[in-house]
């Protein structure tokens, strides 16, 4: 009953934002509607507003960075088919290397409370640096949330009323969620004697690349 009220739901969001969505799908329960930046605000206004959607509640929004997914950074040809092994054979790593319209989007997970339903957007960001119009002004709780986005991310929301780091300490460099960003960091704090002060330097700790150990008996 549940699967065949989302396929409606669903195809009535197809309907409703014609044009306007890179996609609109049903996963394990969860539809997600794909777009792009310029449709942002149009879609979530009206997913506010009409009385059909009601989606009242933004309960989340998260950053994604998409580099290199679905690719495997240990390859080789000798592995076991079960176990802790990360090699997959050719025809895998192809049904894996998935293509999206850019390497950063912005998700949101928004509630009706009125229809008690829920729904995800993803928000593909194709400029550099990572650039979108903030919700804030749709969904007052976007306010921490995008700015937790901004700050692992470095997904910049233009019309937020105070974008600035939230994690992160004052004088960190960089976005620590973004996959190339380094293990080790790019500086690292100490006390100096000698100035009687917590300093920053750079990273004496050499890098490091985790690779999972797979260990066979001979």
């Amino acid at each position: 009953m549940m699967s065949n009220s989302n396929e409606h739901f669903l195809e009535r969001l197809r309907e409703r934002f014609s044009g306007k969505l890179l996609d609109a799908h049903l996963h394990w329960g969860q539809i997600t509607l794909e777009l792009m930046p310029e449709n942002l605000l149009e879609i979530c206004l009206a997913l506010r507003e009409e009385k059909e959607f009601a989606f009242d509640q933004l309960s989340d929004v998260c950053g994604v960075d998409y580099l290199d997914y679905g690719k495997v950074d240990w390859e080789t040809r000798d592995t076991t088919s079960t176990g802790f092994s990360r090699g997959v054979t050719e025809e895998e790593f192809g049904k894996r290397a998935i293509s999206f319209p850019a390497r950063f989007a912005s998700v949101y997970h928004l509630l009706s409370l009125q229809h008690n339903r829920r729904l995800r957007l993803r928000c593909f960001i194709p400029s550099d640096p990572p650039k979108l119009s903030s919700v804030v002004d749709i969904w007052a709780s976007a306010n921490w949330f995008e700015r937790e986005a901004f700050d692992l991310f470095g997904i910049l929301f233009e019309g937020h009323p105070d974008l600035r780091r939230i994690l992160t300490d004052y004088g960190f460099i960089g976005h620590p969620f973004r996959k190339d960003f380094p293990l080790v960091g790019n500086v690292e704090v100490r006390y100096d004697p000698d100035q009687k002060r917590v300093i920053y330097q750079p990273v004496t700790i050499e890098n490091r690349v985790l690779v999972p150990r797979v260990i066979r008996d001979a």
